[in-house]
């Protein structure tokens, strides 16, 4: 095991040159870390995880076994990715040619999570705070809040901050039961009601 004066990484963690990654960070065994993407701090890369060049992870994001993270992929703060996930990045990937030019970018907005064996398609959005289930297949943006599930994905519900499902009264207004924070449904649209 080796620690540097700002993160921990594993002796079977392989970190190339020209990483930036921040204090408090752990990366465990078998992951590799290619050049020039960025890991905020206090992050926790599991085991098994390839970080492909240009990524970016925010602070405080939560990588389980088995995901790999491709080039195009922006992680905000707060995010959880779930045990082999996985992220694309070209829509119509041919062995025999090459298509690196035509990497989209996908982005996973602040405090979303990212169910166990999910699939997100490339060149979509996952809203701030969104849930989306374990073995969904997203093939376009989520809305910031949306509980999406299936194959492709459906929205079902909305969840809050603390990813617990909402219910709504007449007047469309619901509680988180954990945090007592309020929440407004309006015009399919979640906000905070203070």
């Amino acid at each position: 095991m080796s620690e540097t004066n700002t993160y921990f990484s594993h002796e079977t963690a392989v970190i190339d040159p020209g990483c930036e990654i921040g204090p408090g960070t752990k990366i465990w065994h078998f992951t590799h870390v290619m050049p020039n993407c960025s890991i905020g701090h206090n992050c926790n890369i599991g085991q098994n995880v390839v970080v492909s060049p240009q990524v970016t992870l925010g602070n405080n994001v939560k990588v389980q076994n088995n995901v790999s993270i491709y080039t195009g992929v922006h992680c905000e703060d707060d995010v959880f990715l779930g045990p082999s996930m996985v992220f694309t990045n070209v829509i119509n990937p041919r062995s025999a040619i090459q298509r690196k030019d035509a990497f989209q970018e996908t982005i996973v907005r602040k405090g979303a999570s990212i169910g166990a064996n999910a699939t997100i398609v490339c060149g979509n959005t996952i809203g701030t705070y969104a849930m989306v289930g374990a073995g969904t297949v997203v093939t376009k943006d989520v809305l910031p809040y949306a509980l999406v599930v299936g194959n492709p994905a459906r929205q079902i519900g909305w969840v809050s901050e603390y990813g617990h499902r909402l219910d709504f009264s007449a007047n469309n207004e619901a509680i988180c039961p954990e945090s007592g924070m309020k929440y407004l449904l309006k015009n399919n649209i979640l906000l905070k009601n203070s």
